[in-house]
């Protein structure tokens, strides 16, 4: 459980601006406050990697701009159609950074890349970005025909529950890849 969560911790960082929204605005109903705090993590966070004297990766830019600028948007103009539809847009922004051959990378300890093929970590990052558009394209729907009420059951159970689940699939899957080539490598030649 512990490599578990472990393995969880790096996505839950790089989206923990967007969780606390989600959660702050499903707490007190009120958009400008969630997008506030927010805002206040995503620079917190970008400013925290700069004071340990790292630098940020484009998931982490990316992030962070999604919520200035998105957030920024739907505090200037107060439309809530505005904020229902902005998870899609960040959707599409980080579908398409998805696409990045071998983003997830930094994501994955180093015996996940010792004994799974490149090809198969490759192909994983595509199942990614093709799962967030579509909860982007979903996001859409729902915001655009169904209201805010809808919509706000929807956000805040959906994609959390649609990426938990693929990241459990991939988890189980590459943990088996891993255990079977060690397995194999480590077993004795056959006798002739």
């Amino acid at each position: 459980m512990i490599n578990l969560l472990r393995a969880f911790k790096p996505l839950a960082v790089d989206f923990l601006s967007t969780i606390v929204f989600v959660a702050v605005y499903a707490a007190t109903g009120d958009i400008r406050a969630g997008i506030a705090v927010g805002i206040a993590i995503g620079v917190g966070q970008i400013g925290s990697i700069f004071w340990r004297g790292k630098r940020p990766d484009l998931m982490q830019w990316a992030s962070l701009a999604l919520v200035v600028v998105l957030g920024s948007t739907s505090l200037i103009t107060n439309d809530p159609r505005f904020a229902m539809v902005k998870p899609s847009i960040g959707a599409f922004a980080i579908g398409c950074v998805m696409l990045k051959p071998n983003w997830m990378g930094r994501y994955l300890p180093p015996i996940v890349k010792e004994n799974v093929a490149e090809g198969v970590l490759i192909a994983w990052g595509y199942i990614w970005s093709a799962m967030i558009f579509a909860l982007a394209f979903a996001n859409l729907f729902v915001a655009l025909t169904l209201g805010p009420k809808t919509w706000a059951w929807y956000t805040s159970i959906v994609p959390l529950s649609a990426q938990l689940g693929l990241f459990l699939l991939q988890y189980a899957s590459l943990r088996f890849t891993v255990r079977r080539n060690i397995r194999a490598r480590l077993a004795p030649a056959p006798a002739e």
